[in-house]
Protein backbone atom coordinates (compact mmCIF):
# COMPACT_ATOMS: atom_id res chain seq x y z
CA UNK A 1 0.00 0.00 0.00
CA UNK A 2 1.32 3.44 -0.95
CA UNK A 3 -0.14 6.90 -0.28
CA UNK A 4 0.27 9.72 -2.78
CA UNK A 5 -1.04 13.25 -2.97
CA UNK A 6 -1.74 14.24 -6.56
CA UNK A 7 -3.85 16.69 -8.57
CA UNK A 8 -7.51 15.73 -8.61
CA UNK A 9 -8.84 14.21 -11.86
CA UNK A 10 -12.42 13.75 -13.08
CA UNK A 11 -12.51 10.09 -11.98
CA UNK A 12 -12.05 11.27 -8.34
CA UNK A 13 -15.16 13.47 -8.31
CA UNK A 14 -17.56 10.75 -7.15
CA UNK A 15 -15.30 9.68 -4.29
CA UNK A 16 -14.79 13.25 -3.11
CA UNK A 17 -18.54 13.87 -3.34
CA UNK A 18 -19.09 10.82 -1.10
CA UNK A 19 -16.53 12.16 1.42
CA UNK A 20 -18.28 15.55 1.53
CA UNK A 21 -21.76 14.05 1.70
CA UNK A 22 -20.95 11.69 4.56
CA UNK A 23 -18.79 14.11 6.57
CA UNK A 24 -21.76 14.92 8.78
CA UNK A 25 -21.18 18.65 9.15
CA UNK A 26 -21.59 20.00 5.61
CA UNK A 27 -24.98 21.20 4.42
CA UNK A 28 -26.25 20.31 0.96
CA UNK A 29 -25.50 23.89 -0.13
CA UNK A 30 -21.91 23.61 1.16
CA UNK A 31 -21.40 20.32 -0.70
CA UNK A 32 -22.74 21.92 -3.89
CA UNK A 33 -20.34 24.85 -3.44
CA UNK A 34 -17.39 22.51 -2.93
CA UNK A 35 -18.36 20.66 -6.12
CA UNK A 36 -18.48 23.95 -8.05
CA UNK A 37 -14.87 24.65 -7.05
CA UNK A 38 -13.90 21.09 -7.96
CA UNK A 39 -15.57 21.43 -11.35
CA UNK A 40 -13.67 24.65 -12.06
CA UNK A 41 -10.42 22.84 -11.22
CA UNK A 42 -11.33 19.90 -13.43
CA UNK A 43 -12.14 22.25 -16.31
CA UNK A 44 -9.24 24.71 -15.97
CA UNK A 45 -6.52 22.88 -14.03
CA UNK A 46 -3.63 25.18 -13.08
CA UNK A 47 -5.54 28.13 -14.59
CA UNK A 48 -8.24 27.67 -11.94
CA UNK A 49 -8.19 29.75 -8.79
CA UNK A 50 -8.93 26.57 -6.83
CA UNK A 51 -5.92 24.23 -6.65
CA UNK A 52 -7.36 20.82 -5.80
CA UNK A 53 -5.49 17.68 -4.74
CA UNK A 54 -6.44 14.27 -3.38
CA UNK A 55 -4.72 11.80 -1.11
CA UNK A 56 -4.94 8.40 -2.71
CA UNK A 57 -3.95 5.09 -1.21
CA UNK A 58 -2.76 2.64 -3.83
CA UNK A 59 -3.14 -1.08 -3.32
CA UNK A 60 -2.09 -3.88 -5.66
CA UNK A 61 -5.40 -4.03 -7.51
CA UNK A 62 -7.10 -0.72 -6.71
CA UNK A 63 -6.70 2.73 -5.27
CA UNK A 64 -8.95 4.71 -2.96
CA UNK A 65 -9.24 8.45 -2.39
CA UNK A 66 -9.30 9.16 1.35
CA UNK A 67 -9.35 12.95 1.35
CA UNK A 68 -8.94 16.15 -0.59
CA UNK A 69 -7.73 19.70 -0.16
CA UNK A 70 -8.61 22.84 -2.12
CA UNK A 71 -6.72 26.12 -1.75
CA UNK A 72 -5.75 29.16 -3.80
CA UNK A 73 -4.17 32.56 -3.78
CA UNK A 74 -6.24 35.31 -2.24
CA UNK A 75 -7.16 37.95 -4.83
CA UNK A 76 -5.54 41.37 -4.42
CA UNK A 77 -2.89 40.12 -2.00
CA UNK A 78 0.82 39.67 -2.53
CA UNK A 79 1.42 36.32 -0.83
CA UNK A 80 -1.71 35.23 1.03
CA UNK A 81 -3.58 32.02 0.27
CA UNK A 82 -6.94 30.69 1.39
CA UNK A 83 -7.62 27.11 2.41
CA UNK A 84 -11.07 26.60 0.91
CA UNK A 85 -11.76 22.94 1.69
CA UNK A 86 -10.12 20.03 3.41
CA UNK A 87 -12.12 16.87 3.97
CA UNK A 88 -11.22 13.32 4.96
CA UNK A 89 -13.23 10.12 4.66
CA UNK A 90 -14.78 9.23 8.03
CA UNK A 91 -13.00 5.86 7.93
CA UNK A 92 -9.67 7.73 8.01
CA UNK A 93 -10.42 10.36 10.67
CA UNK A 94 -7.55 10.67 13.16
CA UNK A 95 -5.26 8.62 10.93
CA UNK A 96 -3.07 11.52 9.79
CA UNK A 97 -4.67 11.97 6.35
CA UNK A 98 -5.87 15.49 7.18
CA UNK A 99 -2.44 16.49 8.52
CA UNK A 100 -0.76 15.12 5.39
CA UNK A 101 -3.10 17.08 3.14
CA UNK A 102 -2.65 20.26 5.15
CA UNK A 103 1.15 19.89 5.21
CA UNK A 104 1.10 19.34 1.44
CA UNK A 105 -1.04 22.48 0.93
CA UNK A 106 1.30 24.54 3.12
CA UNK A 107 4.37 23.33 1.24
CA UNK A 108 2.71 23.96 -2.11
CA UNK A 109 1.70 27.48 -1.03
CA UNK A 110 5.32 28.20 -0.02
CA UNK A 111 6.56 26.74 -3.33
CA UNK A 112 4.23 29.15 -5.13
CA UNK A 113 5.52 32.15 -3.14
CA UNK A 114 2.89 32.24 -0.41
CA UNK A 115 3.68 33.37 3.12
CA UNK A 116 0.33 33.24 4.89
CA UNK A 117 -2.45 30.64 4.82
CA UNK A 118 -5.93 31.46 6.09
CA UNK A 119 -8.65 28.97 6.98
CA UNK A 120 -12.24 29.84 7.84
CA UNK A 121 -14.74 27.64 9.61
CA UNK A 122 -17.97 27.66 11.53
CA UNK A 123 -18.21 27.97 15.30
CA UNK A 124 -21.00 25.35 15.46
CA UNK A 125 -20.45 22.36 17.72
CA UNK A 126 -20.35 20.03 14.70
CA UNK A 127 -17.15 21.85 13.64
CA UNK A 128 -15.43 21.26 17.00
CA UNK A 129 -13.12 18.66 15.44
CA UNK A 130 -12.20 21.09 12.68
CA UNK A 131 -11.39 23.85 15.16
CA UNK A 132 -9.23 21.47 17.23
CA UNK A 133 -7.50 20.30 14.03
CA UNK A 134 -6.45 23.84 13.09
CA UNK A 135 -5.27 24.59 16.62
CA UNK A 136 -3.22 21.36 16.79
CA UNK A 137 -1.56 22.09 13.44
CA UNK A 138 -0.27 25.51 14.45
CA UNK A 139 -3.06 27.81 13.28
CA UNK A 140 -4.00 30.80 15.38
CA UNK A 141 -7.54 32.11 15.75
CA UNK A 142 -7.18 35.67 14.43
CA UNK A 143 -10.78 36.65 13.86
CA UNK A 144 -14.36 35.95 14.76
CA UNK A 145 -17.44 37.44 13.13
CA UNK A 146 -20.50 36.86 15.27
CA UNK A 147 -23.64 35.47 13.62
CA UNK A 148 -21.89 35.39 10.22
CA UNK A 149 -23.44 32.25 8.76
CA UNK A 150 -26.66 32.52 10.74
CA UNK A 151 -27.74 33.52 14.21
CA UNK A 152 -25.49 31.71 16.68
CA UNK A 153 -23.08 30.53 13.97
CA UNK A 154 -19.92 32.62 13.98
CA UNK A 155 -17.24 32.69 11.33
CA UNK A 156 -13.83 31.76 12.77
CA UNK A 157 -10.71 32.79 10.88
CA UNK A 158 -7.48 30.91 11.50
CA UNK A 159 -4.08 31.99 10.23
CA UNK A 160 -0.63 30.47 9.91
CA UNK A 161 2.53 32.24 8.81
CA UNK A 162 4.45 29.88 6.61
CA UNK A 163 8.23 29.55 6.68
CA UNK A 164 10.25 31.09 3.89
CA UNK A 165 11.42 28.54 1.36
CA UNK A 166 14.87 27.15 1.96
CA UNK A 167 17.03 28.23 -0.91
CA UNK A 168 19.68 25.80 -1.96
CA UNK A 169 22.90 27.50 -2.94
CA UNK A 170 24.39 25.67 -5.85
CA UNK A 171 27.96 26.53 -6.61
CA UNK A 172 28.64 26.81 -10.32
CA UNK A 173 30.98 24.18 -11.60
CA UNK A 174 34.47 25.54 -11.97
CA UNK A 175 36.75 24.26 -14.66
CA UNK A 176 40.12 23.25 -13.36
CA UNK A 177 42.79 24.21 -15.86
CA UNK A 178 46.39 23.14 -15.86
CA UNK A 179 48.62 25.75 -14.24
CA UNK A 180 50.26 27.01 -17.43
CA UNK A 181 47.48 26.54 -19.94
CA UNK A 182 46.58 29.20 -22.45
CA UNK A 183 42.87 29.71 -22.95
CA UNK A 184 41.36 31.95 -25.55
CA UNK A 185 38.76 34.57 -24.58
CA UNK A 186 36.08 32.54 -26.33
CA UNK A 187 36.85 29.43 -24.28
CA UNK A 188 36.90 31.45 -21.06
CA UNK A 189 33.34 32.66 -21.70
CA UNK A 190 32.13 29.08 -22.00
CA UNK A 191 33.72 28.01 -18.71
Amino acid sequence: MKQVIRPMVAADRGGVFRILETAGNFTLEEVETALELIDEWLELGEHSTYLTYVLEEQYESESLVWGYVCFGSTPLTESTYDLYWIAVDKAKHRSGVGKQLLKFAEEEVVRRGGKLLLAETSSMETYGGTIAFYEKTGYELVGKIKDYYKSGDDKLIFSKKLPAPVEKVIEPERAVLPEHSVVSERETLRV
